[in-house]
């Protein structure tokens, strides 16, 4: 059946017009021409002067003196035109009127009253009458400007509820906040088009205004706790708006809420107020990274500074997702060029053209190569003599490399070990290599090559300090976990089997992480780089391990959804080489603090540089001639903690000891 709201949106003028007969659907008519608003507000005009004259009439009063009248109207309606022109009051889109539209109706308004009043008293100076009553040309203003005011705000209010608000495809919220942003997000969201919420109200975190109201909503009073609020009141979804809460706080409060099943919304902090569109974009779902419990990192601005200030900074693995971070981070501390190495064509340009952007006073050069291809990176190092070099390009997806552990040598050994060696030849200042918590007891062959690497960088700095040559680059490895929504995280993956209605794929329900944001680690890279002294295998704080089958319910709630009902989690068994979880240090280091809280030293055991670089030639050789056998051996033997999980993978039927 349809409704009146319906036959209102649609209506059919066939009947009463013929073959001139259309549909006027006002849900997709355009803003109304501007002349049609003046002459309507001319028209208000014309009708508030003769209610004016009509109530001064019968209180035997003239508004205007007798046969006047040819001369008042005319004066009256070109001053009211020409200020409606000067404040530009028809421009504005009457459904988005809002308090600018009436102050300009205010002005207008009053300055047509002032000068009829100075054309009084310029009549009275010349011995003539008034053009008009002083009183009566109070009230006709007064009126005028009501009656402007109100029609306007009507039309918004008929076109919000009958053409654009729909309760039923609204989302019923809550504000969370009382200050200035909050105040400035509610007003976006319900100018938004098309509107998502229904915003019922603010909360007030400190109890203090529950008597008053903001932009005509309440402020509500939480006597137990948000989520038994909101059920009562049945609401769906909060907005955080607040720009001063404090992140344990948040945190609180979003965990009670998806935990109780309520859609929760991050708000953006507001500096531009009339930008209304841009200002209702920015509310969001919030992320599963802004719900890590971890502290903001305070780093050593001066110290890195120092190292990177006026450089030329070679980052390989430009494009990915921690060396393009790596880069936007270094762009803060103005270095005199970034070369960026990838491998990647599309990716590399995509990021070059974002970068460029930023800050076209730095010099980067995008350079399209191969880390396995040492003739490549020699003419690199040649033509721009890097300073620092931060090694971020490796192949990192654990079960794509158990499939393809030649290229997994080749590319994180031996493109580390040309990296390292050409850094070292050309005399790069500081080489940073960028690892990961795989590379500890490694029970794949990517935490295996990587872990092969960090041997192979460590051993060459190691070697520096026995010959005493302080001149020659410094050798530096950081190690962190899982970073989320880097190239192989499992946020993207469960983002998209969300978006897709699932099922959410997980190969174990007691497998456990590390995470941390990309912007985190890439800043701990910056510092552990800055202050390393060389040969140091730096591991980072990587907070409490996450478990990832609670990480997948919070991402489907966040997302809106029920775990089981809206969205299925299936579990699919691990990987090839993949671990329940994962360390940070091996069974024979210890580790020892520095001065920043987040960043410790691995006192890891490292063999003599000859003793590995004779080693890593041996396993370089042996992938080149794709013996998969005898790789996966002398791996074994390099790397004497490597417990494959895939063994049968590689030697069938034979049990390889580990």
């Amino acid at each position: 059946m349809r409704t009146i709201k319906t036959h209102i949106r649609e209506f059919d003028f066939y009947n009463a017009f013929g073959k001139l007969g259309f549909k006027l659907n006002l849900k997709k008519m355009g803003f109304l021409p501007q002349w049609i608003i003046f002459f309507l507000d001319l028209s208000i005009i014309i009708f508030s002067a003769n209610v004016t004259y009509i109530l001064l009439k019968g209180l035997h009063l003239d508004f205007f003196a007798s046969g006047s009248l040819s001369l008042f109207l005319p004066i009256y309606l070109m001053s009211n035109a020409f200020f409606f022109w000067s404040f530009n009051t028809y421009a504005g889109i009457i459904r988005h009127s809002s308090l600018t539209d009436a102050l300009k109706l205010f002005f207008s308004q009053s300055s047509t009253f002032l000068t009829l009043i100075g054309l009084n008293f310029g009549f009275l100076l010349l011995g003539k009458p008034k053009l008009c009553l002083t009183t009566g040309l109070f009230i006709s203003s007064v009126l005028s400007f009501s009656l402007l005011f109100i029609y306007r705000i009507i039309i918004k209010q008929l076109f919000d509820r009958l053409f654009l608000y729909n309760k039923a495809d609204t989302i019923k919220a809550i504000v969370y906040g009382t200050g200035h942003n909050a105040i400035a997000i509610a007003n976006a969201l319900k100018s938004e088009e098309p509107r998502r919420f229904q915003i019922v109200g603010f909360i007030d975190k400190n109890n203090e205004n529950s008597t008053k109201r903001i932009a005509d909503l309440p402020i509500i009073k939480i006597k137990k706790n948000i989520p038994v609020m909101m059920r009562y009141m049945k609401i769906q979804a909060i907005i955080i708006a607040d720009e001063i809460v404090k992140k344990e706080e948040e945190i609180e409060i979003v965990n009670d809420c998806i935990d109780n099943g309520f859609k929760v919304y991050s708000a953006p902090v507001v500096f531009d107020w009339n930008d209304k569109n841009q200002i209702s974009k920015g509310v969001k779902n919030f992320e599963i990274h802004d719900l890590l419990e971890r502290k903001p990192i305070v780093l050593d601005l001066n110290s890195i500074s120092k190292k990177l200030k006026g450089k030329t900074i070679l980052v390989t693995g430009g494009a990915g997702s921690i060396g393009s971070e790596i880069v936007r981070q270094i762009l803060l501390f103005e270095p005199k060029k970034i070369v960026l190495l990838d491998q990647a064509e599309t990716p590399l340009n995509n990021f070059f053209l974002e970068i460029n952007s930023y800050n076209k006073s730095i010099e980067t050069i995008c350079c399209i190569g191969d880390i396995k291809d040492n003739e490549i990176l020699e003419s690199i190092f040649i033509e721009h003599s890097p300073d620092i070099v931060y090694h971020a390009a490796a192949y990192k997806h654990v079960p794509l490399m158990e499939e393809n552990p030649i290229q997994s040598v080749l590319t994180n050994v031996l493109g580390t070990k040309n990296v390292a060696d050409i850094s070292q030849k050309y005399n790069v200042e500081r080489f940073v290599m960028v690892s990961t918590d795989k590379a500890v007891n490694p029970s794949s062959i990517m935490g295996t090559t990587k872990r092969i690497a960090e041997m192979y960088v460590q051993s060459k700095d190691f070697r520096v300090k026995e010959l005493k040559d302080n001149s020659q680059t410094k050798f530096i490895t950081t190690r962190f976990g899982n970073v989320l929504g880097s190239n192989g995280s499992v946020v993207p993956l469960f983002a998209k089997q969300i978006q897709e209605g699932g099922p959410i794929t997980i190969t174990h329900p007691e497998i456990i992480r590390y995470f941390m944001t990309i912007p985190e680690a890439c800043q701990l890279v910056l510092e552990a780089g800055s202050m390393g002294e060389g040969g140091e295998v730096y591991i980072f704080d990587m907070g409490k391990p996450i478990k990832i089958l609670e990480l997948a319910k919070k991402m489907i709630r966040l997302a809106g959804f029920t775990p089981e009902k809206d969205i299925k989690i299936k579990i699919v068994g691990l990987r090839p080489g993949e671990k329940l979880y994962e360390e940070l240090l091996s069974d024979t280091a210890k580790n020892l603090p520095t001065h920043h809280e987040k960043i410790m030293v691995a006192m890891e055991v490292c063999d003599e540089h000859e003793k590995i670089k004779k080693q890593v030639t041996d396993l370089i050789r042996i992938a080149k001639s794709y013996k998969k056998e005898e790789l996966i051996l002398l791996m074994k033997e390099i790397v004497p903690e490597f417990k494959s999980l895939n063994a049968e993978y590689y030697f069938l039927n034979e049990e390889v000891s580990a």
